[in-house]
């Protein structure tokens, strides 16, 4: 785990850290298609949006030990996802929706009602452009995408701080390969 920037008070956002060249080949994309003004982040999977930043230190706790308990696994970048004014690319894993779940309910009494909702993970590729150019984009991308494999490797802890995020910690996974990932049904 390595901890950053302790930047004032603002919520705090978790996002799934994937392999390095799987997270160049997404923020590649993602810098290409993403109207230069608005994009302040790189490409990333959010598993939360908001999360208070009073409770830093029992979301850290929990993030940790979930990580101590789950090896890196795959998750699959599998096709494009309409936003209306933007387009996503779908990932697919049910060891990511299982994790996702725990800490769901870990955290249940914090979330906002846009983490509350179903859990459709993807990474933005392009939001806020006029719908016409998202259409074409979708297109492009269902015709050309050939799916690939990411590896989850942990999970991001970042504070929002208005347009750019500051990073928290880095927790990466860290069973062994001989364990499974920790699943709840």
């Amino acid at each position: 785990m390595t901890i950053a920037d302790r930047s004032p008070a603002a919520p705090i956002i978790l996002t799934l850290q994937v392999d390095a060249a799987s997270a160049a080949l997404l923020d590649a994309m993602r810098r290409r298609h993403f109207p230069p003004t608005l994009n302040h982040i790189s490409a990333h999977l959010t598993l939360f949006h908001n999360l208070p930043y009073t409770e830093e230190n029992t979301i850290l706790t929990e993030v940790a030990k979930l990580a101590a308990a789950t090896r890196p696994f795959d998750v699959m970048i599998s096709g494009p996802m309409k936003l209306g004014r933007g387009v996503a690319l779908t990932v697919e894993s049910e060891a990511l929706l299982a994790l996702r779940s725990h800490l769901a309910d870990a955290f249940a009494s914090w979330l906002i009602a846009q983490d509350r909702q179903k859990f459709r993970p993807h990474v933005t590729i392009q939001n806020k452009v006029a719908p016409h150019e998202a259409a074409a984009l979708f297109d492009h991308i269902a015709a050309t995408l050939t799916p690939f494999a990411a590896t989850a490797e942990g999970i991001q802890l970042w504070r929002y701080v208005g347009g750019p995020w500051s990073p928290i910690a880095a927790v990466p996974f860290q069973a062994g390969e001989s364990e499974r990932p920790r699943e709840r049904g």
